[in-house]
């Protein structure tokens, strides 16, 4: 490669070079940095940066922000939301007829929401950096068409924005204890135990290790485990009132531990809170699509080739839909159209 990030230490690349120069001559190791170095310099050269490396004001006003990109941004930002459930939660009621009715869009009947805030615990962060340990308020009340109500007793439905399972898979104090340090990247909001992962790892035999980084046996926390526990409250406390999540994704989480308790499930994928609203409002219609399966456990997930993108179970919710690859749905139920049946044949 050309380049990596995620150091900022001359030394692993002078150590490469030495390496190259051990193995094929200075010639060589020489004729392949300034190759690299070449390309690199390519890209400055074609856009004009090495001769003019200095902003314009006008042009970047005239770009950036303006209108048409603006409204681009927007209509992709709808278009990558994802609704994967809309219908009363098993929760609710026993009932077929109530069970199957759509609680999205919010009728004309909902105008105060309750959105509770979340915790997450102290995570190493970025660059294990450090992140503390933080609660977090997500309504945005510049966003929302609707009032907040102050307790879910005063509202007319929930939002519940939450996270997919935060987890860290290395631990300092495993490794003090003797450990190889490594843990499972858990993608759901318990407790995991990863019994049946491989007892070796495919790591195992780095040259640059002893040991492997096998993690059969332990056991993982997610950092914001107690979104989970946001949503089961909302169930509990709004009755057969709506209950709406929104899963702001960065894994393929594992739904089944939340399903049951909602009756409507979002995933947003990193947009504007605004364009969340507009959804739930019935502003416009969602059309994304899974770009991930999302599986129906972690021994699913365990059990998977990594080399492989469709060979592990998708979960499947209360009315039989598989959160697989290309799973969406629209106001009139799953979307089948030309890119759904494209993914299909293939």
């Amino acid at each position: 490669m050309d380049q990596f990030g995620g150091n900022s230490e001359a030394a692993p690349i002078i150590e490469a070079y030495r390496r190259i120069v051990a193995r094929d001559g200075e010639a060589a190791a020489r004729a392949r940095f300034e190759a690299s170095a070449a390309r690199l310099l390519r890209v400055f050269f074609r856009t004009g940066l090495f001769e003019n490396p200095y902003l314009d004001p006008a042009g970047s006003t005239a770009v950036v922000g303006c209108e048409p990109f603006t409204a681009a941004a927007r209509a992709a930002q709808r278009d990558s939301l994802v609704l994967l459930k809309n219908r009363r939660a098993a929760a609710v009621s026993d009932d077929a007829a109530d069970d199957a009715a759509p609680v999205l869009p919010l009728g004309a009947g909902v105008h105060r929401v309750w959105v509770p805030t979340r915790h997450v615990d102290a995570q190493p962060g970025f660059m294990r950096g450090g992140e503390p340990a933080r609660d977090i308020d997500p309504f945005d009340a510049a966003a929302s068409p609707y009032m907040r109500a102050d307790t879910p007793q005063e509202a007319d439905a929930a939002v519940v924005f939450i996270e997919s399972p935060l987890s860290n898979p290395y631990s300092t104090a495993d490794r003090d204890a003797g450990g190889n340090g490594y843990l499972p990247l858990t993608l759901q909001y318990r407790p995991y135990t990863a019994a049946t992962a491989r007892p070796r790892s495919l790591a195992a035999g780095d040259f640059r290790e002893t040991g492997d980084r096998a993690y059969r046996g332990k056991t993982n926390r997610a950092a914001n485990a107690t979104d989970l526990d946001a949503v089961i409250t909302a169930r509990e406390s709004m009755g057969d009132r709506p209950v709406i999540v929104v899963v702001r994704m960065h894994n393929p989480a594992v739904l089944a531990e939340l399903e049951p308790y909602a009756d409507a499930i979002v995933v947003d994928f990193g947009v504007q809170q605004r364009a969340v609203w507009e959804l739930l409002a019935g502003d416009f219609e969602p059309r994304g699509l899974l770009p991930i399966t999302l599986p129906a456990s972690m021994e699913a997930v365990e059990a998977h080739c990594e080399d492989l993108p469709f060979d592990y179970a998708a979960y499947t919710d209360a009315a039989g839909h598989a959160y697989a690859f290309g799973f969406g749905l629209n106001w009139s139920g799953v979307i089948d159209d030309v890119r759904t049946r494209r993914y299909r044949s293939r």
